[in-house]
């Protein structure tokens, strides 16, 4: 079976000076890539005519399918469908299913709809309209030379909308799609290189319509395999064996048999437990916090943080004491420990997490450099701290501490292997 490849074409001005974050494309690969088509480059261009046609001949040469997202507005800058039009020379139309969409929205708001509102619904002559119930730009659908083109809006609910319920279906119709599955493994606390020497001889073996990509973030890589074939429930079968090998050699450093975030693994063990968490945070100053609570439903489980920036809060809200902090500083194992069993008990928490450390750029020393965080865990069986030295301007310090945080509750669970 011949392999489907597609292009995003993103268009528009905006994006290009990163005034606006493209997200479009993630989106797309995420939900084409399981219907089977693969997408083979991600283009950005300007809101300029020749730009648009000079990207749409280039993807052409390598690609079945093209998907161009903005450009589709009521203003002047915005160009794609006159282009597209001019590109296959033909005119405009007024498709009255579109017309009455429009009219319905402005309706919806009461408010008065203008002759450029109108404009919207013409299309080009030779598209098949793709419907578009949640704004006022169709997008297009063309067929052209055993390739399809489609042109939608930039905003992403409305794009989401309709490649869901037009594109992807239609796309499925049109093209004999092969069966590509994935299979994701979370690991933790292993470097990217340690952990492909740990799987090397495993990695060797696969066969060629198996690949292994090393996904790595702060503290986590993320194994993927994509088996690419005819037949689901074969692939299914040869994933799952590679995951148990791999699952072997790694041992505790796997952190999830699934693409799961450090987070969501810790709620669900929480859940699992009927267990709570608190967090008392210095250097991190409430990034586990934010973690934790970015996860639907963590109230069941969370139940707050102490934000202890400066030693002062240290003692007066989690009792850490004045001579520990005089003694050894607040950036130390004596320090965090207290920090943990004070958030604790003030919480009345199963477990809790707490750091202290330098994040930089400026306050370390040469005892004490920057990047260096101590993280403790208290629970049931006690109270541990481990010293990390890490490296990276401050934002990559704190995300690292605050990874390095939880997957230290994760190993810390009795349930945990």
């Amino acid at each position: 079976m011949n392999r489907v490849f597609a292009e995003v074409i993103t268009i528009g001005d905006e994006l290009l000076i990163g005034q606006v974050v493209d997200t479009n494309s993630a989106w797309l690969g995420q939900n084409l890539n399981p219907a089977g088509v693969e997408i083979k480059q991600i283009t950005s261009v300007s809101d300029d005519s020749a730009h648009i046609v000079e990207a749409i001949e280039s993807a052409r040469k390598r690609v079945d399918i093209l998907i161009l997202t903005g450009g589709l507005g009521p203003t002047r800058d915005d160009i794609t469908k006159n282009t597209l039009a001019t590109y296959f020379g033909v005119g405009l139309k007024m498709d009255e299913k579109a017309l009455e969409l429009v009219r319905a929205i402005f309706a919806k708001h009461n408010s008065p709809m203008l002759d450029i509102n109108e404009l919207q619904a013409m299309i080009p002559e030779n598209c098949i309209p793709i419907y578009n119930d949640r704004g006022t730009a169709p997008g297009m659908w063309f067929e052209d030379k055993g390739q399809i083109i489609v042109s939608l809006p930039g905003v992403p609910y409305e794009m989401k909308h309709m490649m869901t319920q037009f594109v992807i279906p239609r796309l499925t119709e049109y093209f004999e799609m092969p069966v590509i599955r994935h299979r994701t493994l979370l690991t933790s606390g292993i470097g990217e290189s340690y952990l492909s020497k740990k799987i090397e001889d495993i990695e060797l073996a696969l066969p060629p319509h198996i690949k292994l990509a090393y996904l790595p973030s702060f503290n986590t890589v993320r194994l993927r395999f994509s088996a690419r074939g005819n037949d689901a429930n074969t692939l299914d079968k040869e994933l799952n064996k590679i995951a148990e090998q791999v699952k072997e050699s790694i041992g505790t450093f796997l952190a999830a048999d699934s693409d799961q975030s450090l987070q969501q693994i810790l709620g669900e063990l929480l859940l699992e437990q009927n267990a709570t968490l608190s967090t008392a945070e210095s250097c991190t100053g409430g990034y586990i916090a934010h973690l934790i609570t970015s996860i639907p439903g963590s109230g069941r489980y969370y139940a707050g943080s102490v934000i202890s920036y400066s030693n002062d809060i240290k003692e007066k809200e989690l009792g850490v004491s004045a001579s520990n902090l005089k003694n050894f500083g607040s950036v130390s194992e004596e320090v965090v420990k207290e920090m943990a069993e004070g958030v604790r008990a003030k919480l009345g928490t199963t477990y809790s997490i707490a750091t202290s450390g330098i994040a930089g750029p400026d306050g370390g020393s040469k005892e004490k450099p920057v990047g260096t965080v101590w993280v403790a865990i208290s629970g049931p069986t006690g109270t541990l701290a481990k010293l990390l030295q890490l490296h990276g301007g401050r934002e990559q310090i704190i995300q690292r501490a605050a990874m390095a945080g939880m997957d230290m509750l994760r190993k810390y669970f009795p349930s945990t292997k």
